[in-house]
């Protein structure tokens, strides 16, 4: 068995099933500016020593992503609190303990770089929904599909700029998530106006169960308790 107090080594529960329900008004975590590589969302260095405790690994989470907003790097601002110049994981935790999902907000090919799943996997755990970005490397973008992420894209690249700071943000109708059907997306300014969206994505038929089962993990547990030997 592994200690629970142990700083090293973490048992994996399993992520939660998507509860057949739209993301609505949620907070956008972090806007990344730039190259926002797996190793800006997820470094390792001296966090190596972690990464058999996701829990602990994900306190570094997005510290070398660059902040739209403020130009700085790995801090935000939480929008609930009205807190500043908070750690990304920090504000993500606060967030995740007040039952709110989050989305994160990215440039190009966000996601380059090394294929390190645990760049999908913090966010994944500390309450991220979706990433909206304005195009993603290929394996993060499929390591967010198989830890039950939506990874989406603007349809129009120039819609990042739309994104504000405390803007809640809407996926709609996501009920008839389906190959090559756009989903709606809904910016909900604070000053009380409404900008609506497309974002695309990549998911084929079956991707699209593992968001349903929470991550492609879910599904095959799932399967293998189903079948009969």
């Amino acid at each position: 068995g592994v200690d629970p107090s142990s700083e090293r080594l973490q048992l994996l529960e399993p992520f939660h099933a998507w509860d057949g329900k739209d993301f609505v008004k949620l907070p956008v975590l972090i806007k990344v500016r730039g190259k926002c590589t797996t190793d800006h969302i997820s470094p390792a260095g001296p966090w190596l020593k972690f990464r058999g405790h996701l829990e602990k690994f994900s306190d570094n989470m997005f510290m070398g992503a660059v902040n739209a907003f403020t130009g700085e790097s790995g801090r935000g601002r939480n929008i609930v609190t009205g807190d500043v110049d908070v750690a990304i994981s920090s504000v993500a935790r606060d967030y995740k303990s007040r039952g709110l999902r989050w989305v994160v907000v990215g440039d190009y090919n966000y996601g380059e770089g090394s294929s390190r799943e645990h760049a999908a996997m913090s966010p994944r755990l500390l309450g991220g929904a979706a990433v909206i970005a304005r195009g993603f490397a290929r394996i993060h973008e499929s390591n967010l599909k198989k830890h039950g992420m939506l990874p989406l894209t603007f349809t129009d690249p120039s819609d990042y700029e739309l994104v504000r700071e405390d803007d809640r943000i809407s996926l709609l109708d996501l009920r008839e998530l389906a190959p090559k059907r756009s989903v709606m997306c809904m910016l909900h300014h604070s000053n009380g106006s409404v900008e609506e969206l497309k974002l695309n994505h990549s998911f084929g038929v079956a991707q699209i169960d593992w968001f349903k089962a929470g991550s492609a993990l879910n599904l095959f547990h799932d399967r293998s308790e189903t079948e009969v030997p």
